[in-house]
Formats: structure tokens, C-alpha cells, sequence
């Protein structure tokens, strides 16, 4: 597996080894052990989640306050523009953020840890998201911060108004936002 830091080095992106033929593909796409090996963490995931979400949707950026979640994503189907923000005071990158393409077909997965919040925009006709997280969804925690803050600057690769939940579009602005020590 190979593992890239990103300008935000506790983001990781993975690349899995790809065993591919004439009859298609096999990928491991977590394992346990492997992961504790290539980043030095004993992650143990207790929930999976998969969203389907049509172009230019746009989801985030979500984060719970309590009960963080580490956050491992993958594409299955699709493309999308995936962004973690640092919400960690004592982090030398807090506030920043950093954004990565990934596709299905890429085979390419992101490791968010606890402390940052997380979206995507959807660049496909479709786009098939599978995330594994470190700690149960819990609704009286989850927190939203608009996706559009202008102290956040986030360089969306939008061609026109995305399409946004209203929670989204209610979302706090990072200067209200509860955030992580």
C-alpha cells in the first residue's frame, strides 16, 4: 500500500495494490494491520457509511464535537472533490485545508483523523462514497460549518450553484463554529 501526506500531514491518502486481469480487479481495501503499519495508528473502525449523490451535490462540512470520527473514504462509483478542514486549536495546520480528487476507478482512499471536519462536491453524473468511521454517528454532537466561509477559502471546483441540503445552507461560519483543543 502506498501512503501520501498531503499539505496537511496527518491527512493521508492510500493506494492500494491493485491485482487486475482480464476478469477485472482485487483490491484490499482495509486491513487492519497494514494501516498500523504504513501510518503508526491501531485505528478500529465501528461504522460504515454509503451515500449516492447526483453532480454538482455538494455535502459538508460535517464533524461531531463530541464522539469524533476518524474518517477512512473511498469512491466506488464516480468522482468527487474531497476536503478535510483542521479544527484542532493546539494543530500547527488549524484552519487549513486541503482538498484531493478520487475516483472509483482510481482505487485511491483518504484517512481524515478526529479533529477536522469533512466534505465532498460531486464531479460525476454520480458518485458512490464509502466511508468507515472511528466512532458512532451521534446527532446531538454533529456539528456543520458552511462550505462557502470565506475565512475558510475553500477553492470548490464548482461550475455554477451547487446543490446543498438546508442544514448545509444553515451551517455555522467557521468564527461560531465549536472546534477542537
Amino acid at each position: 500500500m502506498k501512503v501520501t501526506r498531503t499539505d496537511i500531514p496527518d491527512v493521508l491518502v492510500f493506494e492500494p495494490r491493485v491485482h487486475q486481469d482480464a476478469r477485472g480487479f482485487l483490491l484490499e481495501s482495509y486491513n487492519r494491520r497494514a494501516f498500523k503499519e504504513v501510518t503508526g495508528l491501531d485505528i478500529k473502525f465501528v461504522q460504515d457509511n454509503t451515500s449516492f449523490s447526483v453532480r454538482n451535490v455538494l455535502r459538508g462540512l460535517h464533524y461531531q464535537i463530541r464522539q469524533p470520527q476518524g474518517k477512512l473514504i473511498q469512491v466506488m462509483a464516480g468522482e468527487i472533490f474531497d476536503v478535510a478542514v483542521d479544527l484542532r486549536r493546539s494543530s500547527p495546520t488549524f484552519r487549513e485545508w486541503v482538498g484531493t480528487t478520487i475516483t472509483g476507478g482510481g482505487h485511491r482512499m483518504v484517512w481524515i483523523p478526529e479533529g477536522f471536519a469533512h466534505g465532498y462536491f460531486v464531479l460525476s453524473e454520480h458518485a458512490i462514497v464509502l466511508y468507515k468511521t472511528t466512532d458512532y454517528y451521534a446527532l446531538e454532537h454533529e456539528r456543520s460549518i458552511l462550505w462557502s466561509d470565506a475565512e475558510l477559502g475553500i477553492r470548490w471546483p464548482l461550475g455554477g450553484e451547487p446543490i446543498v441540503s438546508d442544514k448545509d445552507r444553515r451551517a455555522s461560519p467557521f468564527r461560531s463554529a465549536d472546534l477542537f483543543d
